[in-house]
């Protein structure tokens, strides 16, 4: 299941009429809308991928707005579900909040009341997130090698100052966890931690979120709306993929580093904005900028306390640790005995290349405690579950590619697009970094050759 950006919304209902007048109003809001006829329908596209937020009918053919629900909050617990009915009354509205939906409303609902309604709901929704992520900092700074403990002390360092911070290291390192703990250890633990993930926005978009809008900047601008620099005052704005902005957004972004000034599209006068900026990327700047992609006075800006985070293939001491302490998380998680892990079993994981680094990890251990039917994780989960090691480089696989006389260029291209999508199980960012592009790049690509979208997350 592919994780939607933050703004895709689920639309359902079974009167055509009213799904496309929601999904009509989302769109020019900004919203990337899919729609589905009834709740059937709607587990199904579930089941291929997640949204952030959900808002359905209550009284359906196939079926009820509280059953879809709970189906959608047990396998994504942190989707805002706001349920839409006609047939509004207490002891509904009563059983729609127990059962764990974020708001109830009935028709006929005004768009502005749902947008009222949304903005209050995801902020909720990011709170709890936040709150959660707090424990999860800690699980990604859990470890004994002393190239970590030299990382987290800088880290640390970085905290008491208000210096901007640049965080370059692999995907899969934890740089927004440790973007997260810098935050909590500085003075403005108590104010916002706002994320935007600058290479999941499309670019039309993202000015827009970075910096707000005025009524009436642009078609579909209906009210104002406030940027991230905005709902950061007083804290942090982490820039994630930082190495993903188009250039010709970078120069208002340094203006807005420098002068901590931003200004919203359609607005006449500039607004002050007090925080704290940290960047991250698995891209190097240094790099980009000797090749034109990236401006050099933004980085110079950026990069006043650099940061990195070590690959776990470079930490490898850690494994035994980082293992404990995600099979008691995802057993406590299901409820469930935390499983004995066999000595022989940790040693194999220490042989393994780990190009997904904690997260790889992460995500392997919780797969295994979820499908252990055994009181013990040993050595035959090596080979059933663990993924093979880092495959032949990207040259042999053009070279294959490129084996009958006359491949057109272009056909070559598309082909080593699709081998290291394969070989990285459909890993996006995975790709790029073994091809040394951007996850823009293979955004597009996918796009270009109409390579199926859903297929690669």
């Amino acid at each position: 299941m592919s994780v939607e950006t933050n703004n895709s919304v689920l639309v359902v209902d079974d009167e055509p009429a009213i799904r496309m007048a929601l999904k009509a109003n989302f769109q020019r809001d900004g919203w990337n809308v899919e729609t589905a006829a009834g709740a059937s329908e709607a587990l199904s596209k579930f089941k291929i991928k997640n949204y952030p937020l959900v808002v359905s009918d209550v009284r359906m053919p196939d079926g009820d707005g509280f059953d879809l629900m709970q189906s959608v909050r047990s396998s994504s617990p942190t989707t805002a579900v706001i349920l839409l009915t006609a047939f509004g009354s207490v002891p509904e509205a009563v059983q729609a909040m127990r059962g764990g939906a974020c708001d109830y409303l009935t028709k006929p609902v005004s768009f502005e009341q749902l947008q009222s309604v949304i903005g209050r709901v995801m902020e909720r929704t990011q709170q709890i997130q936040a709150e959660s992520e707090k424990t999860d900092v800690q699980s990604a700074m859990i470890g004994r090698s002393q190239i970590l403990l030299r990382a987290i002390d800088r880290a640390r360092h970085a905290a008491r100052t208000n210096a901007d911070v640049l965080i370059q290291a692999e995907s899969g390192t934890g740089k927004e966890l440790l973007a997260s703990f810098i935050h909590e250890n500085s003075v403005r633990c108590n104010k916002p931690f706002i994320a935007v993930n600058c290479a999941a926005l499309p670019d039309h978009l993202l000015e827009s979120e970075l910096f707000g809008h005025t009524r009436g900047a642009f078609t579909g601008a209906t009210a104002p709306k406030p940027g991230k620099f905005e709902l950061a005052e007083g804290g942090t704005l982490l820039l994630d993929e930082i190495g993903d902005m188009p250039m010709q957004l970078q120069p208002k972004l340094l203006r807005a580093l420098q002068e901590r000034k931003i200004e919203k599209l359609g607005a006449v006068q500039c607004t002050q904005v007090d925080i704290r900026v940290i960047a991250t990327t698995n891209l190097s700047l240094q790099q980009m900028v000797a090749e034109g992609k990236f401006r050099a006075d933004l980085y110079y800006r950026l990069n006043v306390i650099p940061l990195t985070l070590p690959p776990l293939r470079d930490r490898k001491e850690d494994i035994p640790v980082l293992v404990d302490f995600f099979t008691r998380q995802f057993a406590k998680s299901a409820g469930v005995s935390a499983p004995r892990v066999h000595p022989d079993f940790v040693e194999g994981l220490q042989k393994h290349h780990w190009p997904g680094n904690v997260r790889e990890l992460a995500n392997f251990m919780r797969r295994l405690v979820a499908l252990s039917d055994s009181k013990e994780i040993g050595t035959e989960c090596l080979s059933s579950e663990l993924s093979p090691p880092p495959n032949r480089p990207a040259s042999a696989m053009v070279q294959q590619s490129a084996s009958r006389v006359g491949t057109s260029i272009r056909e070559v291209e598309r082909h080593l697009l699709e081998k290291t999508l394969e070989v990285t199980g459909g890993n996006r960012t995975h790709a790029a970094e073994m091809l040394g592009v951007s996850l823009r790049t293979i955004r597009n690509k996918i796009r270009e050759y109409g390579l199926p979208p859903r297929r690669y997350a």
